[in-house]
């Protein structure tokens, strides 16, 4: 049943599911005390509303590892025992859904806000707290204006651009249908990653390759979309010429 709390996990099941999120976040000693909060509160909640939620937070300017909303879940979900009741293609679509939300919020944020308070923000006390800073929010807006609206495509693939590319979006006021577009788009692919990193790891059984191998995935599909982009760019000047 769709959007329903999890059941209550068994004691060996909790043990369980918590490996490959700590394994996930463990790997990143710079954490946090209240985003280690929020991963506990994860895996003892993991459920449809939940990976939504999470995949909004992640999408948006707070700091979160999509490693371990996604892969976990997929993970679980294919188990003999599927204590948490969820389904892997429905993770995909809610965690598209919830990074959506989540670009919505810097999209609009920022074109209502606009780009003095946005910075002032990032250099503020709160938002340092959230790992931001002006030479992160610099870096997304240099990587948007040198490569267009179909930044927010390609950026969903880049970590720290990852987060904040709807922001220059929403700075710039960019076209809301193409934004949709683009960033959901490069939502479902990244998730479809995570989930693959989620289906790999069960298959082998080993947790720890959620982590390991998730950077070395998402540069291979963004040299496949680069390959793909630069086929339609070729051929395009061609039929012109």
């Amino acid at each position: 049943m769709l959007f329903v709390a999890s059941p209550a996990y068994a004691q060996d099941s909790v043990t369980q599911a918590q490996e490959p999120v700590a394994t996930a976040v463990s790997a990143d000693s710079s954490h946090s005390g209240w985003v280690m909060w929020l991963v506990d509160l994860y895996k003892n909640h993991m459920n449809y509303w939940t990976t939504g939620a999470f995949m909004a937070i992640e999408s948006s300017f707070i700091p979160f590892p999509s490693e371990v909303v996604v892969p976990p879940a997929v993970f679980f979900s294919l188990e003999e025992k599927n204590e948490i009741d969820m389904v892997w293609w429905i993770i995909i679509l809610v965690g598209t859904l919830g990074a959506l939300i989540g670009a919505y919020i810097n999209y609009f944020l920022s074109m209502w806000l606009g780009r003095p308070i946005i910075y002032k923000f990032a250099n503020s006390k709160v938002g340092h707290l959230l790992r931001l800073s002006q030479m992160k929010v610099e870096r997304a807006e240099q990587y948007f204006n040198e490569h267009g609206a179909m930044s927010t495509l390609v950026g969903r693939f880049i970590p720290v651009v990852r987060q904040l590319i709807s922001i220059p979006a929403g700075l710039s006021r960019m076209n809301l249908g193409s934004f949709t577009l683009f960033t959901t788009i490069g939502a479902f692919i990244w998730n479809c990653i995570l989930a693959l990193l989620g289906y790999l790891a069960h298959q082998v059984g080993n947790e720890d390759m959620i982590k390991e191998y998730s950077d070395e995935i998402s540069i291979v599909i963004i040299a496949l979309l680069a390959v793909v982009i630069l086929f339609f760019v070729i051929r395009y000047f061609i039929k012109k010429r």
